[in-house]
Parts: C-alpha cells; structure tokens; sequence
C-alpha cells in the first residue's frame, strides 16, 4: 500500500484517483497508478466497472470525470517529482497554465 494512503508523521493525507475494475455491494475493487485496493463504496453508491473515484484512506469520497482524475494523477505525479527533487509544473498543473487565479464562486462578490 503506499503512503498516500494513511496518515502519520511521515505520510501525507491525500486523495487518490482509482478506477472501478470489479463492483461488489458496498464496495468495489479498484485500481490507481500505486496499484489495486479494495475500497469501501458506501458514501458514492455502487458504481459500474470504469468509473473513476476520488478515494482517500480506503473509501471513496467523489464520483470523479475522467478528465478530473486525470488532471489529479498529474498533480499527484507532479508532487511525487518534486519530492524526489526534479519537478516540471507545466507538466504537473497543465489545467493551470497560463491561467488567473479564480475565486470560488461563495468568496465572489454578488453582481
């Protein structure tokens, strides 16, 4: 299992996209870019083999696009570069380049 998935002194808490390979009742076995797990459905309902969920310590939390889950591997591997010590942002945070930042919408002021 990697470190992504438990939190501790030396891990970090972070959400990782996997991809229903084999549903079963309440949860379903997936598969990410660190391997396969087991992961518990019961907060995004049954899904159908394909779908990609953001899952964080065993569970999956969101129903994720696959253009999303894609977007967050890149992140993801962005992160795990820099941490080895080489890091390309433009490759990790492609969606972000040559963009403004954006407040969200409850932080925006009414028109």
């Amino acid at each position: 299992m990697n470190a992504f998935w438990h939190c501790g002194a030396t891990e970090m808490c972070i959400g990782v996209p996997m991809q229903v390979v084999r549903a079963e009742p309440f949860q379903a076995w997936c598969k990410g870019a660190d391997g396969e797990a087991m992961v518990d459905m019961r907060l995004v309902g049954s899904q159908p083999e394909g779908t990609w969920v953001l899952t964080f310590l065993g569970a999956a939390r969101e129903v994720l696009e696959p253009e999303r889950a894609a977007q967050i591997q890149a992140a993801l591997a962005g992160l795990r570069d820099a941490m080895a010590g080489h890091y390309d942002p433009a490759a990790a945070f492609a969606d972000l380049v040559d963009r403004e930042p954006q407040l969200p919408d409850f932080l925006r002021e009414p028109t």
